[in-house]
């Protein structure tokens, strides 16, 4: 009787294998994972999602310091390019620059 039951349970066996590999397969297609870190589609999906937060940052920060970039608003008072006052410039002292040697070490 104890051969008999150790030769049944060899096909009870594989028939509980293949009802489990059946049922886990029909469950893996109704619940797919979700997708892969290493896969191309997740690196494009990061980098859309990458996108999207920079935009939101650069138009957070438009709107927070936007007045900055628009400039001053009386486009009739000029600023000066420089500090410094016209004035003559001494052409001798531009010589004396130029005719001085250079010193050696």
């Amino acid at each position: 009787m104890g051969d008999t039951l150790l030769a049944l349970s060899i096909p009870v066996l594989v028939f509980a294998a293949g009802i489990y590999a059946a049922g886990e397969s029909w469950w893996r297609r109704r619940h797919p994972a979700p997708p892969s870190p290493y896969t191309h589609q997740a690196a494009r999906l990061a980098e859309q999602a990458m996108l999207v937060d920079a935009e939101r940052i650069v138009d957070g920060a438009y709107v927070t310091l936007g007045s900055l970039y628009d400039g001053p608003s009386a486009p009739e008072a000029p600023f000066p390019a420089t500090d410094a006052a016209p004035g003559p410039t001494t052409a001798r002292d531009r010589s004396r620059q130029a005719s001085t040697p250079a010193r050696r070490n």
